[in-house]
């Protein structure tokens, strides 16, 4: 499906995106000190689960496999009291954490690829798939919650067809069918110089592997992973597992569209902090479980 670029932004679930962090305090925390491999994938993942029970919104914890620590960025409306209680959660495992701060704040985007609308914000088309001859597109799950119809137009007066899945949070994917038997739907990314890239495949990235993102709001833009298996907690019970982290940047109306490399999708835009002018650090639901989720194929 090929549709203009719209600047609408939806009145909720937006964010923007900001890349630059700086060590919190006086200093880091240490790595973890050499032992053990078993001992300190355990002492992570303990870190981890007490950063999630602390539930302090306006973070994100990710494992740097380089210096075996949990690496939490915490957003600006975290102050010293949600790192503290933070600290206190890990108990004997706050040494293995690295606290982080990025200016902006960390909540979920909306927009992607191609626009597209729900009755009361603007989301995006992530790629096109396919079940049998029934077409689908997936997108963010924050952008299908409620499962409403999707339409090509600010004016809801073109219809694509309803939601049929949506998982948020924990994940953040959903599915829309096509039920408008005269739109194209082409298994592309939109690269907004007026051309189009096929995608032919669905695959997991790695860390540092070069990466693309299509965006309505900001177009193409590019970067590198820079995380795997990252936790984001957006903040009024909306916490999302599972996460590539990256430092492509993206802005409000960007949720749901496509991250690729070359050929290959690989991811849907969450969400993070930033903008495009600044930079940003952004995160994204891998593709992969949603096709496994829905049974759904590229093609």
């Amino acid at each position: 499906m090929r549709i203009k670029r719209r600047t609408h932004l939806a009145a909720a679930l937006v964010s923007t995106l900001l890349a630059t962090t700086a060590a919190l305090g006086a200093g880091r925390a240490a790595a973890v000190p050499d032992g053990d491999a078993g001992s300190t994938a355990a002492r992570l993942a303990s870190a981890g689960t007490a950063v999630q029970n602390a539930d302090v919104a306006g973070t994100s914890w990710v494992v740097d496999e380089r210096t075996r620590t949990l690496v939490v960025t915490a957003d600006r409306t975290v102050g010293a009291a949600g790192i503290e209680k933070i600290r206190r959660a890990a108990g004997p495992d706050a040494d293995a954490i690295r606290i982080e701060r990025t200016p902006g704040t960390l909540r979920p985007l909306i927009s992607g690829g191609d626009a597209v609308y729900a009755p009361n914000w603007r989301c995006s088309a992530g790629f096109n798939v396919r079940k049998g001859s029934t077409y689908y597109f997936v997108t963010a799950g924050h952008c299908t919650q409620g499962k409403p119809p999707y339409y090509t137009n600010s004016g809801h007066t073109t219809s694509i067809g309803p939601t049929t899945g949506t998982n948020f949070p924990g994940s953040d994917y959903g599915i829309v069918q096509y039920t408008n038997g005269s739109l194209t739907h082409p298994s592309a990314v939109n690269l907004y110089n007026g051309s189009s890239r096929r995608i032919t495949s669905a695959g997991t990235p790695s860390v540092g592997q070069s990466v693309q993102r299509s965006g309505s709001t900001t177009g193409l833009h590019g970067g590198k992973v820079t995380g795997l298996d990252a936790t984001v907690n957006y903040g009024n019970g909306q916490i999302v597992r599972g996460l590539i982290q990256t430092d492509v940047c993206a802005e409000p109306g960007d949720s749901g569209g496509a991250l690729f490399s070359g050929s290959t999708a690989l991811g849907l835009t969450s969400g993070g902090s930033g903008n495009c002018r600044s930079g940003g650090t952004t995160f994204f639901q891998p593709v992969v479980p949603a096709l496994k989720a829905y049974g759904v194929s590229l093609f």
